[in-house]
């Protein structure tokens, strides 16, 4: 039973949005972030803030004390240069989860790692290159992970989901997610032992 879990990330896009739906579905929340201060006033008193940084397993692994379930919403803040602090910080988390005997966990990754590999876009083509790494980390960890392949991430209202578990390719067209959809995905998900071991495919459906 899923009742309290820590979101690396939390002041993301992605990760605020997965915040949010967390305090909404009543679950206890810990907050893992870098500045305190970009959580939103709202959220300030909803949820337990924890500072850390993914690069520092001591902080990680203080971070996942007593916590039921993962969500690791990692992003770059719009960076696109060669990096490996997603996959980094994700050994670390997963590392610390193992030490821990938490085994779940859903992970944002990028709808890039079903492109074949000259169809990435080349701005994207660093960023995907630790994505991939990411993934790896995840697949050989052994736990319950649920890795979520979003498109194009929109700041636009809830609607309509399609999810696709284990996609074979791409989606084809311009696909998006809502943030708010995805964010409450990679919480709800957490409790769906069906969707456990998978890569996810999530868009919204095509406006009516």
């Amino acid at each position: 039973m899923v009742k309290k879990i820590v979101i690396f990330g939390s002041t993301g896009m992605t990760g605020l949005c997965a915040v949010e739906a967390a305090v909404k579905k009543g679950l206890e929340v810990r907050a893992f972030v870098r500045t305190p201060s970009k959580l939103p006033a709202n959220l300030k008193d909803k949820v337990e803030i924890f500072q850390g940084n993914v690069l520092e397993p001591d902080s990680v692994n203080d971070a996942i004390e007593d916590v039921d379930a993962v969500v690791i919403a990692l992003g770059t803040n719009n960076q696109l240069e060669p990096t490996s602090d997603l996959s980094e910080g994700t050994k670390n988390i997963i590392e610390a989860m193992r030490a821990k005997g938490v085994k779940i966990l859903s992970v944002c990754l990028s709808a890039y790692l079903l492109y074949e590999p000259d169809k990435v876009p080349p701005r994207f083509v660093d960023l995907n290159e630790d994505h991939k790494r990411m993934y790896q980390v995840v697949k050989d960890s052994g736990l319950n992970y649920v890795a979520v392949f979003p498109p194009h991430i929109a700041d636009e209202p809830s609607r309509e989901v399609i999810v696709e578990v284990n996609p074979t390719k791409s989606p084809g067209g311009r696909r998006a997610i809502s943030k708010y959809d995805l964010g409450a995905f990679l919480v709800n998900s957490l409790s769906e032992p069906k969707y456990y071991k998978s890569v996810i495919g999530i868009t919204n459906a095509p406006k009516a």
